[in-house]
């Protein structure tokens, strides 16, 4: 999803316009943002001296979020960063983080010992902008400060920069121009065995399916185009499925396996697509299994090979299936390398 400049503008100015009625004299607002705080995020009681503390004795920074119901750029911060495994790992790993709505009257307990609603601790804070991400060590000190959205290449740069403590010897500019890896494409990648739309998943194909889950800006979408696509034993194996690729946030209509009109996002959202690429593959109107992480091409060749022979009908475990494949494999004399 793209969002241009002057919609932020405008976001900051409307305030709560977001979430407000639209009046029969007024147009609608387009562009507002619709996404959900993930589950991993702390449960905290906003005693922003206990997470600091909390955070450093597991050996982590505390991330404070800041950000407004609607926000179109904090859709974008949980529905494309935190969309992409990589990020979540790296994130979890190194960092505990809360949330705050800048306009909300939950109590904060900041670092002095003041108590103060979310709303005043945010207008304190010079919180103009949303997102605003704040990150501090165990001392409550602030180790850097993020206004509005990074694009995922430049957010991970910064969780970095955070996590190895690189603010003790450089600026955030200097540590970017080191070490920002290269963004993503931007773009969803074309493939030849792509079924073309209209796609109907309900009617008799003759074979089980494959829905690609994908977005633009994905460096995971990327590698797997890159890396695992472009395989003869990956393209031998989706020869064996009917494969739809489907942009997670569009509005592509389709009928699912089921039956039901809908579209790619309400699709994703039924499944409860929660990262990208994610490969849902179904046999009939049943939902099989999926691929949901970053996996190396021998264990996605391996998944499709589950489904596509029909092995799941009487092997329960994957794992049995992959470890037995393999074996086969190598008595044809094929190497199996599982890191490849």
């Amino acid at each position: 999803m793209k969002i241009s400049g002057t919609l932020l503008w405008w976001s900051l100015a409307l305030g709560l316009a977001f979430s407000a009625p639209v009046s029969a004299k007024k147009a609608a607002i387009q562009g507002v943002g619709e996404y959900v705080i993930p589950a991993w995020f702390k449960q905290s009681f906003l005693d922003l001296r206990e997470d600091a503390r909390g955070a450093a004795a597991g050996g982590k920074h505390l991330l404070v979020y800041f950000g407004q119901p609607g926000c179109p750029y904090c859709a974008e911060l949980f529905n494309n960063n935190f969309s992409q495994p990589h990020i979540v790992e790296y994130t979890r790993r190194y960092f505990d983080a809360i949330d705050i709505n800048m306009w909300g009257d939950r109590e904060v307990t900041d670092f002095t010992g003041r108590t103060l609603t979310e709303k005043t601790f945010a207008t304190e804070l010079k919180v103009w902008f949303t997102p605003t991400m704040l990150f501090f060590d165990g001392r409550g000190r602030q180790v850097l400060r993020i206004n509005g959205y990074y694009p995922p290449h430049q957010f991970l740069a910064a969780l970095r920069y955070v996590a190895e403590r690189q603010s003790e010897r450089m600026s955030l500019r200097e540590y970017l121009a080191k070490h920002m890896p290269p963004p993503a494409a931007g773009r969803l990648h074309g493939e030849p065995f792509f079924a073309k739309p209209p796609h109907d998943l309900a009617h008799p194909l003759g074979k089980p399916i494959a829905v690609v889950f994908e977005q633009r800006d994905c460096a995971g979408c990327d590698a797997m185009h890159r890396k695992i696509f472009p395989q003869p034993e990956t393209r031998r194996q989706l020869a064996r499925f009917h494969v739809v690729q489907l942009d997670r946030w569009s509005d592509t209509p389709l009928v699912t396996p089921t039956g039901e009109r809908t579209t790619a996002h309400a699709f994703a959202d039924a499944l409860d697509v929660a990262y990208v690429p994610s490969v849902v593959l179904f046999d009939g109107r049943r939902e099989v299994i999926r691929i949901e992480a970053m996996l190396k091409a021998f264990h996605v060749q391996s998944v499709l090979d589950y489904v596509a022979s029909g092995a799941y009908k009487h092997q329960p475990s994957l794992q049995r299936f992959i470890q037995e494949r393999a074996d086969r494999l190598r008595e044809q004399g094929v190497v199996v390398d599982l890191w490849q």
